[in-house]
C-alpha cells in the first residue's frame, strides 16, 4: 500500500468523525431534561391551558396567550424537543449548534414568557409548566453549548 493510499483511507474514515460529537453520559442529562420538558409541556401554562395549547391557541389560552409565551411554546418544543431528539440520535455536530444557540434562544424568550405573565396585571401568573419548561430549556442549553463547544 502506498503513501497516497494510506493517507486516503485515514481521510475517508476521519471525516465522518470529525463531524460527530461523543456524547457519552451526557446523552442521559440531555434525554432527562427532553423529558421534563415534555412534562412542562403538558402541565398548564395559563389557567388550565398546557404548553402545546398555548401554541396552538386552544382551551385557557385561546384569545389570552400574548405572542411572547406562543413563541416559547414553539421554541421550546422545537429546540429543546425536537432538535435535542435528532442531535441525540444523529451525533453530528452541526446540530449540537443548533440546539444550543436555540436553546439560548428559547431559554431567553422563556424569561420573557413568564415576566409578561408576571405582568400582564390580573393572569393568574405563569403556571407550573411554563416555570418547569424554562428551567428544562436553560439546563438543555447548557448542556448543549457545552458539548458543542467541547466537542468530546
Amino acid at each position: 500500500m502506498s503513501e497516497n493510499q494510506l493517507r486516503d483511507e485515514i481521510d475517508a474514515i476521519e471525516r465522518p468523525a470529525a463531524r460527530t460529537v461523543e456524547l457519552g453520559a451526557r446523552a442521559v442529562v440531555i434525554s432527562v431534561a427532553v423529558f421534563v420538558l415534555i412534562v412542562g409541556q403538558v402541565l398548564p401554562w395559563m389557567g388550565d391551558a398546557a404548553g402545546w395549547q398555548v401554541l396552538l391557541a386552544q382551551g385557557d389560552a385561546a384569545g389570552k396567550a400574548g405572542a411572547v409565551p406562543r413563541l416559547f411554546a414553539g421554541t421550546s418544543i422545537l429546540f429543546g424537543i425536537l432538535t435535542s431528539a435528532l442531535a441525540l440520535t444523529t451525533r453530528r455536530w452541526a446540530l449540537t449548534w443548533v440546539a444550543a444557540l436555540g436553546g439560548w434562544f428559547a431559554s431567553v424568550d422563556g424569561v420573557l414568557a413568564i415576566w409578561t405573565r408576571q405582568s400582564a396585571g390580573n393572569t393568574g401568573g405563569p403556571g407550573i409548566g411554563m416555570v418547569i419548561s424554562e428551567v428544562a430549556m436553560v439546563v438543555l442549553a447548557v448542556l448543549w453549548f457545552r458539548t458543542a463547544w467541547s466537542r468530546d
